[in-house]
């Protein structure tokens, strides 16, 4: 078992400590000084946001060796076992013990593990076809670590149940109650009829592997933190998220990290969503989604990689955004990038909270169809270059922030002509690049530059804009 650590570097130099916070904290005590503390204390790029958060686990492929396995032989209704640690009753195979178990076959029942708390467990899927019309396929009720495991050139598919009790528990295709990694060679299609593909309470970690998931729900969930390292990855959630974590007790928990693979996204909610932070430090992410690309309630921060947003209401959202490198390109029908979640919105709308958005480094192209990038606190560009295409129309801008933007270094072209801080405007509420003089527009006469109605503000909700 592998407890991965990340540096803490520049922490221990500074001896600064960076806190993840929840924006359901912070929207409780919104534009509070304490909140506002506690979201941006420190830096934000990944190495210091990963190091605030607590470590996730692996069962890595050096843990275990498949020479050891107990095969498992699923036959329709039933299955045999060529070892100890497996029980059969009827069509529920379960395995009781810790070891390593090579399944392969067609089941029409469930596989459960059910072994001790301080158990590794490892699911070696050769061949194996699971589905189950009464609930999961595969699930863990108890033990410490599980592993799936898709062996060199299989194929395997599990698909659960069509529907699950409102307060069921245990609602996806492949459920966890511990720890679960995914690792191998072979492929794995997943449906999630009645929810969610595949969830776990603790980590939920990809390694290696094709992976194909279709939901009724969110694709992928890991409750304490959902890392995908490598792997190729084609998720569909039908009416949720393609990578979720969801934590709410640990505010070091409930964080998504890519650092690599390649994951393809159609999401009837967001793209990817943290309860706490998004971190992303490589691979190659393609997504559609119906609301957010990428979501963090606290931080959004990227490192590397590519990331392709095709379809968006908004490209990126956190309580605080940093792009450090990476090539990004985002299609949005709102904003392209935001920071906010501490504004409380009504009379406080325009009132910078101490959002941040950041950018010191990546290529970076946003389509977008009210602000390009925009900030209820402070928008920085040091580094990169950053091509908007936005509207321009005295309220929604290329550049929208409450409180100071900068363009120090770097390049910014917005809609076609090159900007610095010079061409930032002092606005009524922050300034803004470009877009008309003060007064003029959405935040004055209520008429657009030039003449005209100004268009009704149902254009896109006010509670879901950042300024």
């Amino acid at each position: 078992m592998k407890r991965t650590a990340f540096a803490l570097t520049a922490l221990a130099a500074t001896g600064i400590l960076l806190a993840s916070c929840s924006a359901s904290a912070g929207a409780a005590d919104a534009g509070s000084s304490e909140t506002t503390a506690r979201a941006f204390t420190g830096d934000l790029s990944p190495e210091e946001v990963l190091a605030a958060n607590s470590d996730y686990t692996t069962v890595n492929d050096d843990e275990w060796s498949a020479d050891d396995a107990v095969d498992v032989a699923l036959d329709g209704s039933t299955a045999e076992a060529s070892g100890d640690g497996v029980s059969v009753d009827g069509s529920t195979v379960t395995v009781t013990a810790a070891g390593v178990y090579r399944l392969s076959g067609s089941l029409e029942g469930a596989v459960v593990v059910e072994a001790p708390e301080d158990a590794q467990v490892v699911l070696i899927l050769d061949g194996a076809e699971i589905s189950n019309a009464d609930g999961p396929a595969i699930e863990v009720r108890t033990a410490d670590d599980v592993a799936i495991n898709l062996a060199s050139g299989s194929e395997n598919t599990v698909s659960d149940a069509a529907s699950y009790a409102e307060d069921a528990t245990v609602n996806a295709a492949i459920d966890a109650s511990s720890d679960l990694t995914i690792s191998g060679d072979g492929s794995l299609t997943v449906t999630g009829n009645g929810n969610d593909g595949i969830s776990s309470t603790d980590d939920l970690v990809v390694l290696a592997g094709r992976i194909t998931v279709s939901a009724a729900d969110d694709a992928l969930r890991g409750k304490d933190a959902l890392v995908v390292e490598g792997g190729e990855l084609d998720l569909t959630a039908t009416a949720g998220d393609g990578l979720k974590s969801n934590q709410e007790e640990n505010e070091t928990q409930g964080y998504v990290l890519v650092s690599g693979g390649t994951i393809g996204i159609a999401a009837g909610d967001d793209g990817i969503q943290a309860l706490t932070d998004v971190v992303i430090t490589g691979g190659d992410t393609t997504i559609d989604a119906a609301d957010h690309g990428l979501e963090g309630e606290s931080i959004l921060t990227i490192g590397g990689g590519t990331i392709t947003v095709t379809a968006s209401n908004e490209g990126m959202q956190a309580i605080s955004v940093g792009i450090f490198d990476g090539t990004i390109d985002l299609m949005a029908v709102d904003d392209g990038i935001n920071a906010s979640g501490i504004n409380a919105g009504g009379q406080e709308r325009e009132t910078d909270t101490g959002e941040r958005l950041e950018i010191s480094g990546g290529t970076i192209t946003i389509d977008a169809g009210f602000d390009g990038l925009d900030s209820n606190g402070s928008v920085t560009v040091s580094g990169g270059d950053v091509t908007i295409s936005s509207a321009e129309n005295g309220g929604d801008n290329p550049i929208d922030a409450n409180g100071t933007a900068t363009v120090a270094e770097g390049v910014v072209v917005a809609n076609g002509e090159a900007f610095d801080s010079d061409s930032i405007q002092q606005m009524p509420g922050g300034p803004r690049m470009g877009g008309g003089e003060p007064g003029e527009g959405r935040q004055g006469t209520g008429e657009m530059p030039g003449g005209g109605e100004m268009p009704a503000p149902t254009d896109a909700p006010d509670a879901d804009r950042a300024s």
